[in-house]
């Protein structure tokens, strides 16, 4: 099943400006956070060295200083209105629901490190992620593959369970599908996901209302 939604619907779903849990997956570790207030502190040395030898107003100097100190606090709320835009870019999309087709895990290389063993040989050490990979469907014949990195509670997805997910497009009747969002399974409300592009409330409320108006729809046909 898809629906297309409404332009102010979709808008809602994916916010434009950070929302918490976005802010969250960006703000990272406590070393991304170390390096964030590196940068702050050097920018604000260079504009005041700036300031010192070209002789500034200290107006200028004042804003630049703010915004170079407060670094830290909000560039994870850019790196996620930055991401969030490249959904929003597309004008149209819809709420698929279908099912679990299949799924399976992966190891993912994130990454090598080069050290030296005891012998002095270099050693190439690989990181790896495991991962999980869903194929989602419906009778249609539609299928996507999507993955994120595994955690415990994909220990309950099982094939045959109901799936959703925004899906987005450039053609008015979603002919062709350029992204899809993360992916929610209602029955163990579980979201799949590496990073949440959704808001999870509104997304739950298009979903219940689908929902109810499927139930309803037998009702009316009773004579």
């Amino acid at each position: 099943m898809l629906v297309p939604l409404t332009r102010q619907k979709f808008e809602q779903i994916i916010p434009l400006i950070a929302s918490g849990p976005q802010y969250k997956y960006y703000w990272g570790k406590f070393s991304n956070l170390l390096q964030r207030i590196l940068i702050s502190v050097v920018t604000v040395v260079v504009i005041f060295l700036v300031k010192i030898l070209f002789r500034l107003d200290f107006g200028l100097v004042f804003v630049f200083s703010v915004f170079g100190a407060f670094f830290w606090l909000w560039y994870p709320v850019f790196q996620a209105s930055i991401r969030n835009a490249k959904s929003r870019r597309y004008k149209y999309s819809g709420f698929f629901r279908g099912r679990v087709l299949d799924w399976w895990i992966t190891d993912k290389l994130t990454g090598k490190q080069e050290t030296v063993n005891n012998k002095g040989e270099l050693v190439i050490i690989e990181n790896r992620e495991k991962r999980i990979n869903l194929e989602v469907g419906d009778d249609t014949g539609f299928r996507i593959e999507f993955d994120a990195p595994l955690r415990p509670t994909h220990k309950v997805i099982a094939r045959g369970q109901i799936a959703e997910m925004i899906l987005m497009s450039s053609h008015p009747d979603l002919s062709s599908i350029e992204e899809f969002s993360n992916i929610y399974i209602p029955s163990r409300n579980l979201w799949v996901s590496d990073y949440p592009l959704l808001r999870q409330d509104l997304f739950n409320e298009v979903s219940l209302r689908l929902r109810e108006d499927q139930q309803e729809k037998p009702r009316r046909r009773r004579p």
